[in-house]
């Protein structure tokens, strides 16, 4: 029996127009990322999926933005990890 394929979601705060792309901490279960890109034509939402893939050493196509869109706060979903391997990946 195979195992059930690993799916996360976690909640993200964007700060667009930010000196530097960079996750500062998480607050009540939501992550803080600053990015450089400007909240605009989905610029912000592609930075912020580069800045994930980055670091949790995934192709960008495994996360998933699936909910917020066009807000500052956003549900997104890894694939391929457990909560506490993104949990793990994140904090470093």
């Amino acid at each position: 029996m195979k195992d059930a394929p690993k799916k996360t979601t976690i909640d993200v705060k964007v700060l667009p127009r930010s000196s530097k792309d960079e996750i500062v901490g998480k607050k009540d279960g939501v992550y803080k990322i600053k990015l450089t890109a400007p909240a605009i034509e989905g610029k912000a939402n592609k930075a912020l999926l580069k800045l994930l893939a980055k670091k949790l050493g995934l192709p960008k196509r495994e996360i998933r933005i699936i909910s917020g869109e066009r807000s500052r706060i956003k549900s997104i979903r890894i694939d391929h990890l457990t909560f506490e391997q993104v949990k793990k990946l994140l904090q470093d």
